[in-house]
């Protein structure tokens, strides 16, 4: 089996490959396979529209339905305003259905079989971090747009700088949430790229090592690889989603704010002192 392995002289490159150029731009085959994603995506809700206006249902318009519902649902359930959740739910029910057929892509079978001018022509583009890394930078944007809306460019700019001689916690807190700004977007696009570059690798490598047994070895990680496609892409989905969410919702002026901010029960116990 070792043997095998040593053998077959595989090469594997983080970066994707180019398979050629049209003038200066560079063709390369996670922007191929992205593209087959695209027509695939773009043909399956066009059957399954068609298939709803004339009222004709089977299992898989139903899993569809069901799924897009479901996760429409929990935009509304996480975002609370109704309008801004009408807003992000395109572009997150966009990103996980085109995320996940994306990885499903790195599924496909011999995968590293298929060359031209020396390249793999399939490779997911969810495992190039190009394409994750803008995805994420798409969210990053749009979200920082609806806060923004929500707070005004000033008070949006308060939730990350805030004056460290009156409110030193509170300019802490915002400093941290700066940074972290920028790291959760960070480690939702390795995240996605990561899975799915290691899952290529992972099939790649089983289907070497069992040699004539792959045909029995392989469905058994296709199938884990495809159920590991499906839970990072709703990953990507709910982060969006409540990336969302935290960016609106709104913040108090302050720990100075909280020390004079006064229950109802403590005004009345006031009054009632007052009086006596």
């Amino acid at each position: 089996m070792l043997n095998n392995f040593a053998a077959s002289n595989i090469e594997i490159s983080v970066g994707s490959q180019t398979l050629f150029h049209i003038g200066n731009f560079a063709f390369t085959n996670s922007l191929f396979t992205g593209t087959l994603s695209l027509i695939v995506l773009l043909a399956l809700f066009a059957y399954v529209v068609k298939k709803l206006k004339r009222g004709q249902y089977n299992r898989f318009i139903g899993l569809v339905q069901w799924a897009f519902e479901g996760m429409l649902g929990q935009v509304y359930s996480i975002i609370p305003d109704k309008k801004v959740a009408r807003q992000i739910a395109p572009l997150a029910l966009t990103i996980f259905f085109y995320m996940m057929v994306s990885y499903w892509m790195s599924v496909l079978p011999g995968l590293d079989s298929v060359k031209y001018n020396g390249a793999p022509v399939l490779r997911s583009i969810a495992a190039d971090l190009n394409f994750t890394f803008a995805v994420a930078i798409i969210v990053l944007v749009m979200v920082q747009y609806q806060a923004i809306k929500a707070h005004g460019p000033v008070g949006n700019v308060k939730r990350y700088f805030r004056n460290p001689l009156k409110d030193p916690i509170g300019a802490f807190e915002g400093f941290l949430e700066f940074i972290g700004e920028f790291s959760r977007y960070a480690s939702l696009a390795v995240r996605m790229f990561g899975n799915c570059f290691a899952g290529e690798i992972l099939l790649l490598i089983i289907g070497i090592l069992t040699s004539y047994f792959a045909v029995v070895a392989l469905p058994i990680f296709m199938a884990f690889e495809l159920f590991i496609g499906f839970v990072q892409a709703y990953v990507f989905f709910v982060l969006t989603v409540i990336f969302t969410s935290l960016a609106i919702e709104g913040h108090g002026g302050g720990h100075e704010d909280q020390l004079t901010d006064h229950s109802p029960s403590d005004t009345g116990n006031h009054t009632a002192v007052s009086a006596g």
